[in-house]
């Protein structure tokens, strides 16, 4: 499993011309989801992001708990992808859409639960148009590995 959080101002999800999900402050989440990950690598990795200290505070860093700030999780496949031959990516080290939908749906119920807060969602499998406001920028990679 890979999930990189990006720290936005905003961020939408735009599905054949509507505004399917929205946020302002807080982080949009891509979660790239591969063969052989189970629920302890979505509990693992919702609690990271849940808990990722990078808001700035007077006190020192913070986290989006802290702020109250909002959540957006899109499923992406490719972040599974293989470079490693030729230039063409190989996506075969991804789940299957049958297998990952409900794996990525556990993932944003352990995000919700870790944070206490709402979990906006793009639609799985749909073309999606992904507008945002980086804030830094900020991007962090989570890997499955790291459990």
């Amino acid at each position: 499993m890979v999930v990189m959080v990006r720290r936005v101002k905003s961020a939408s999800v735009i599905v054949e011309d509507k505004t399917v999900s929205s946020i302002n402050q807080g982080f949009l989440i891509y979660v790239g989801i591969a063969n052989g990950d189970t629920k302890e690598n979505c509990e693992y990795a919702a609690k990271k992001v849940a808990n990722l200290r990078i808001f700035d505070s007077e006190n020192g860093e913070i986290s989006v708990q802290d702020i109250k700030g909002e959540l957006l999780s899109v499923s992406q496949f490719t972040l599974s992808a293989d470079t490693k031959k030729g230039n063409r990516p190989s996506y075969t080290q991804a789940m299957t859409s049958s297998e990952a939908e409900p794996m990525f749906d556990y993932f944003n119920e352990c995000l919700k639960k870790e944070s206490g807060l709402e979990v906006q969602t793009g639609v799985f499998g749909a073309d999606m148009i992904i507008p945002s406001i980086d804030d830094g920028p900020f991007t962090i990679l989570i890997t499955s590995k790291d459990a």
